[in-house]
């Protein structure tokens, strides 16, 4: 199957955030119902690392989320009552000293978010039809919440959302995912994002680290990954394996 992350311009979202960038890591032959002790570990060692005081999680007054509260209110979300992932995932990580263990793939972009301060996701590859366009809301889109299949949603007008068609897979941008297109323990293809809004809050360097280090926590448990990347100057991404231009990591 091919799926696209398509035309990040053609509905204004590439003119509105122009330093944005969307970094994707596809793995296919996915084994996410085993453990993945390397990705528990680093869990604990961040711990660790809080309880001793060595390091604290970000928050909103640091670049990389305060840009994204930035984003959130110009497409009018009340970014304290609806938070960016990476803010959401920081607060609870301060709250409780440790972030939460949900499954492997889920607890490595988990990490690499938290750590390198940029917003993180996934979606089930197989669950994605042809092309997943970065856009601002339409009338008729529906979004059904992540653990609440029966419930289905409109977003609001003007709210940037990933979409299929008409059904959308998150909220707000990054700020809730769908329930249909979820990673879990029997995904067996996924693309992982991670996300910048502000080029100076998180330069490129920064986002090329992260999206290597999410592909070496993922590869040893994958047939392959490959790497792609959206942004203003490359509106249109193809998701396939051994792509021309893509870093395929075989298995480990």
């Amino acid at each position: 199957m091919h799926a696209y992350l398509r035309e990040l311009l053609s509905a204004g979202v590439g003119e509105q955030f122009p330093e944005a960038q969307i970094r994707f890591v596809v793995a296919r032959g996915l084994r996410n119902d085993v453990p993945w002790p390397e990705v528990a570990g680093k869990h604990e060692e961040l711990a660790g690392r809080i309880a001793a005081g060595e390091w604290q999680p970000f928050t909103e007054q640091d670049p990389c989320v305060a840009s994204w509260h930035d984003a959130y209110r110009l497409f009018g979300t009340n970014p304290r009552r609806m938070r960016p992932s990476l803010d959401a995932l920081s607060r609870r990580l301060g709250k409780s000293g440790r972030l939460p263990a949900i499954n492997g793939a889920v607890d490595a972009y988990n990490l690499v978010s938290v750590v390198r301060g940029m917003p993180a996701g996934a979606f089930d590859l197989d669950r994605l039809v042809a092309e997943v366009v970065i856009r601002f809301s339409e009338p008729g889109d529906a979004f059904t919440p992540m653990g609440e299949p029966d419930k289905s949603e409109s977003p609001n007008p003007g709210e940037v959302v990933y979409a299929q068609g008409g059904e959308v897979l998150t909220r707000h941008w990054n700020y809730r995912d769908a329930d249909p297109t979820k990673v879990s323990e029997a995904t067996r293809n996924a693309v992982f994002i991670l996300e910048r809004i502000s080029g100076k809050a998180v330069p490129d360097t920064e986002m090329a680290a992260a999206q290597e280090e999410l592909a070496g926590l993922l590869a040893p448990h994958a047939d392959t990954v490959t790497l792609a990347v959206l942004d203003a100057g490359t509106p249109v991404t193809e998701l396939a394996d051994g792509e021309p231009g893509q870093v395929v990591h075989g298995q480990g």
